[in-house]
């Protein structure tokens, strides 16, 4: 099977920061492929990713790029299937630069952004997922497991204050 998720990066020092994402998806058992292009200096490789994945069975684009982070909005000009988009640190604004490049789209052509960084790739990563869980349902499985792994850490935690309690 090809790969479900296609990562694009605008550069490689975009891989730390996107690195989550990669982890995530191998957590959950969801295929990636990821990709170094850029909207401005290799428009035409960039077409040429979106159209090879989406004829390999693509379920969904996740883009990282930092400072004017056009790429998630070149990709969804490209396709109708799901674009999202990772807003990257870097540049003069560390961040907030590529944030709104990311998400001020013009109607019709719609990219789900999330935060900045990291993080951000983390959870557009579990929501890639989600949209891949649909159509496999051992995804979903994986996904519901995650869920309640989460949800167990933080009763574990709470249970580890509440046994300092009355403790300065």
């Amino acid at each position: 099977m090809a790969s479900e998720v296609t990562i694009l990066m605008g550069s490689i020092s975009d891989r730390e920061q996107m690195a989550p994402a990669m982890a995530v998806l191998d957590g959950l058992g969801v295929s990636w492929e990821a990709y170094v292009t850029s909207a401005h200096r290799t428009p035409e490789r960039t077409e040429t990713i979106v159209r090879e994945a989406e004829a390999g069975g693509c379920r969904v684009f996740l883009c990282g790029a930092g400072m004017a982070a056009h790429l998630a909005g070149a990709v969804a000009a490209r396709t109708r299937l799901p674009v999202l988009g990772v807003p990257l640190k870097g540049g003069m604004l560390d961040g907030l630069d590529a944030l709104l490049s990311t998400v001020q789209m013009p109607p019709g052509v719609p990219v789900a952004t999330f935060g900045v960084g990291r993080a951000g790739a983390r959870n557009a990563a579990f929501f890639a997922a989600r949209i891949v869980a649909a159509h496999r349902p051992e995804v979903r499985e994986a996904v519901e497991r995650s869920w309640r792994a989460a949800a167990e850490k933080v009763v574990a935690s709470d249970r580890e204050l509440r046994k300092g309690e009355g403790t300065p």
